[in-house]
């Protein structure tokens, strides 16, 4: 199957760039000059993957980011924004806004090609209609990207949602701290380890009494291990819990 990715951007020798590589990589793209282009596109067809530009003629492309991952229809699509802006303060806020990876130009094509398919390894294993039931008290819904505790919704953010759900993909594994950096943003050396360890802090602050269920070996990096009466299991039938 080829991946389906959108590309914005309002420089054509940019788009004309990234559609050829990622058309000789074996993608299919379609290309827009404008957000509101794209935003119509998107309200037909949903891609595998959109690269975007911050710096639109019509539209600031970390507010387009925002909005879309506001949307239950959109919270899973993978974004790599692809922009002019360097600053590492830039970075920080694409990334925190719910980008997937960060690339700055001038880019590498073959880096673009490669970080885009990092980026789609990294969706692919999250299995579509799995709710993940801990205790009567935690609920992880993969589909709706929601956890739940004791039965009221934990305002998690995504990149918290990401850690929780890497985590508890193998309870009991330890995943250190470049691991977990490389699945929430690929290769992008500008988040350093402590980032880690401060999203990981207010994860436990919002998991409240199930907090101790992620758990960390010092000087080797994070683990999510219930209590031994509490297993998780796993219900493959996909709900809402109100």
């Amino acid at each position: 199957m080829s991946y389906l990715v959108y590309i914005v951007d309002d420089e054509p020798d940019i788009l004309e760039l990234v559609e050829l590589n990622l058309t000789k990589a074996g993608f299919l793209t379609e290309t827009f000059e404008r957000a509101e282009l794209m935003v119509r596109a998107l309200a037909n067809k949903v891609p595998d993957l959109l690269v975007l530009d911050l710096m639109l003629p019509d539209a600031d492309g970390m507010e387009v980011c925002r909005k879309l991952r506001e949307q239950d229809k959109y919270r899973k699509l993978p974004i790599v924004m692809l922009t002019a802006k360097v600053a590492l303060d830039d970075r920080i806020q694409g990334l925190d806004y719910g980008a997937d990876d960060y690339i700055t130009k001038p880019f590498s094509p073959q880096e673009l090609v490669a970080r885009i398919k990092a980026v789609l390894r990294r969706a692919e294993w999250e299995t579509f209609n799995k709710v993940l039931n801990i205790d009567a008290g935690l609920q992880i819904d993969f589909n709706k990207f929601e956890v739940y505790v004791d039965n009221a919704k934990a305002d998690l953010t995504l990149t918290e949602f990401k850690i929780l759900q890497l985590l508890t993909k193998r309870p009991g594994w330890v995943y250190n701290r470049q691991q977990i950096l490389d699945f929430l943003w690929g290769n992008d050396k500008i988040v350093i380890d402590r980032t880690v360890d401060v999203h990981v802090k207010h994860l436990r602050a919002k998991l409240g009494r199930f907090a101790g269920f992620i758990r960390n070996l010092r000087g080797v990096g994070y683990k999510f291990e219930p209590d031994a009466d509490n297993k998780p299991k796993e219900n493959m039938d996909s709900h809402d819990k109100q």
